[in-house]
């Protein structure tokens, strides 16, 4: 526990110095920075490339196939934070037509840039076929799910510290790596909490999905060692499984969501 503590004090003394940086830089103007969120309150974006950063490092100390996938993962939120800024559209489904009639819109991006790095991720921490493919179902799917519950204040990263924690007390093959990456994950998403809560900041996509991503790596690296064979690999995909079937529900069930809210005329 003292690796993971140490993990998660770093994350989150990294986040909150990235964040204090930009916010005394503020590249590109203070109005690039500063959103409207769901009740009409200006927000600064700050915490969003903060969080992304740290957890970014931090899983990657521990994996650097977990700290690409996460980078990528907040880089491609971060994209669609910028270039989707007007888009109405939600959910997959939506994205997906528009690419079907040659549109590719930023949230098209976002889905094959995830899904593209979960899948790369998880050809590194898995050995066995139907392991990487899972391991990038889980990272990619939890990405997308943080994302997914970020609709209120504190919502995305509440969840994080939430999901993370039974992940700090496994035991097991692989359980060491999968805690530090967790630590990671709830160090940058305890930092940016208070002033999330606070209505004072939103992490966005660029954040959200960073720190799904790292909860899912998490997980991956969590259930049994990459080499593992006989009952530790069964045990594990076991885990995987569910885990994939978890945050493919989730996101059919947003993506619902989602169409709903369109069709009804909400954002």
């Amino acid at each position: 526990m003292i690796r993971q503590g140490v993990s998660l004090g770093l994350s989150a003394a990294l986040t909150r110095a990235t964040a204090g940086a930009l916010r005394a830089k503020a590249p590109g103007g203070r109005e690039r920075w500063e959103r409207k969120n769901y009740a009409g309150r200006t927000v600064e974006l700050y915490a969003g490339p903060a969080s992304a950063l740290a957890v970014a490092v931090g899983a990657g100390r521990v994996s650097p196939a977990a700290g690409v996938a996460v980078a990528v993962a907040g880089i491609c939120g971060a994209y669609d934070d910028i270039a989707g800024a007007d888009d109405a559209r939600r959910g997959f489904r939506a994205h997906l037509r528009a690419l079907r009639d040659g549109e590719v819109t930023s949230g098209a991006v976002k889905l094959f840039g995830i899904s593209a790095a979960g899948l790369v991720a998880g050809a590194f921490l898995k050995e066995r076929p139907l392991d990487k493919l899972l391991a990038g179902v889980v990272i990619a799917g939890a990405a997308h799910f943080v994302n997914l519950v970020d609709v209120r204040p504190g919502r995305a990263a509440a969840a994080v510290l939430a999901l993370g924690a039974p992940g700090l007390f496994r035991a097991g093959a692989g359980a060491g790596a999968g805690a530090g990456i967790a630590a990671t994950a709830m160090g940058a998403a305890a930092a940016v909490l208070p002033d999330d809560l606070g209505e004072r900041a939103m992490i966005g996509d660029t954040g959200a999905h960073a720190l799904g991503a790292a909860l899912g790596a998490a997980v991956v690296a969590g259930w049994g060692s990459p080499r593992s064979s006989g009952a530790e690999s069964g045990g594990g995909r076991v885990g995987l499984v569910a885990y994939a079937a978890a945050v493919v529900a989730a996101a059919v069930y947003g993506d619902k969501v989602s169409e709903t809210v369109r069709v009804l005329g909400g954002t």
